[in-house]
């Protein structure tokens, strides 16, 4: 049983989709079929049901999942210690870095690459649910997550702390309107992000308790795609401040929002698992850059 085959399995699992899979494993999606495909055979058992758009875990499928997770934990905790042993001079950081606030990661994979070039970083791009179940299965020893981490196997450090403004086309109603109250925004088409984002849940929480839900018109991972979706008058949305960059307002109109949607990105790690030297270096100069986080 190769790690390889349970890889792809646990991949297509996860994301629900034997292409969205391939993407993520940088292969083709018959070459992902082909490996679950040789791991059914060797289990001797089916392990999804391939009918509809997507794929589900039969019950052999859920009891093969469990143990391909602690295998695959198990080989990168194999890996992480063993890089651990030659110290900072090679080796690699496996990181989940959230789709919205990448852009504080970037400092710090500058200073990082300074102080260790030979250390290869390997970037895990997705929103905050797919990193956590990731940080979950051993395939990251570090993960940006939204706060509140309430999980007690969690290590955090705060890196970022905000609040949801809205933007809205430049042309729209509330071109004029600095600040606006959620629920003025009831009858709007609302563009949120997609099912990966924790996100997701804080918007329609507070949706919710301005009293109506949003009427969602469409959905995006990109926050440039989100932004264009905007100037063209598809629906408005909500992000962060910091991720609105001036230098892409042009066709946007910006509102503060009377309530108070915090959105503050944590550095996630193991309370129990083992850090690597990479991890841990990478720890001390996150804390150095954050003292007061």
């Amino acid at each position: 049983m190769e790690l390889r085959t349970l890889r792809a399995f646990a991949e297509v699992a996860r994301r629900g989709s034997f292409t969205l899979a391939a993407e993520h494993l940088f292969v083709t999606q018959p070459t992902v079929s082909k490996l679950v495909r040789q791991l059914e055979d060797e289990l001797g058992q089916q392990l999804f049901v391939r009918e509809g758009k997507r794929p589900r875990l039969t019950d052999a499928g859920s009891v093969a999942l469990a143990h391909a997770e602690r295998m695959l934990a198990d080989a990168s905790q194999l890996r992480a210690e063993l890089d651990g042993l030659s110290g900072l001079a090679r080796g690699e950081l496996r990181i989940g870095v959230p789709s919205l606030g990448g852009r504080v990661f970037v400092a710090l994979i500058s200073e990082f690459k300074r102080h260790y070039p030979g250390v290869e970083l390997k970037l895990f791009e997705d929103g905050a649910i797919a990193i956590e179940a990731a940080l979950l299965a051993g395939e990251l020893e570090l993960g940006g997550l939204l706060r509140p981490v309430d999980d007690p196997r969690y290590q955090t450090l705060t890196l970022v702390r905000d609040r949801l403004a809205l933007i809205a086309p430049a042309r729209s109603a509330w071109a004029h309107r600095p600040r606006i109250a959620l629920a003025e925004l009831a009858d709007e088409p609302f563009i949120l992000f997609t099912p990966g984002f924790a996100l997701n849940d804080r918007i329609v929480s507070a949706c919710a308790d301005a009293g109506f839900a949003p009427q969602v018109t469409g959905r995006s991972g990109q926050l440039g795609l989100i932004q264009a979706m905007v100037r063209g008058g598809i629906g408005v949305a909500l992000l962060p401040t910091s991720e609105i960059a001036a230098s892409a307002r042009d066709g946007l109109a910006v509102c503060e929002l009377e309530a108070d949607i915090p959105w503050e990105i944590a550095l996630a790690w193991s309370r129990d698992g083992y850090l690597s030297h990479a991890a841990r270096a990478w720890l001390a100069l996150a804390q150095a850059r954050y003292p007061d986080a």
